[in-house]
């Protein structure tokens, strides 16, 4: 089974659960994930869904992006 990660958490939980997340997310579009101030800040309240939503990125682009690095997101 791959690597899960829950929607419904914060990108600062999911970044820590999973380091490499950031950068994945960095590629689509989130460039201040990996300013440690805005994931301590920003990042505790702000899920995926609601940063694409911000950001104007498809969630559809989003899942592509994590599944070919292996992981699934459950919503």
């Amino acid at each position: 089974m791959g690597k899960v990660i829950d929607l419904s958490k914060s990108v600062y939980e999911i970044c820590n659960e999973h380091p490499d997340v950031a950068a994945i997310m960095k590629d689509l579009g989130f460039e201040s994930i990996t300013n440690p101030g805005m994931l301590k800040t920003a990042g505790r309240f702000m899920t995926i869904p609601k940063g694409a939503a911000m950001k104007n990125i498809p969630m559809e682009k989003i899942k592509e992006a994590f599944a070919l690095k292996g992981y699934d997101l459950k919503e």
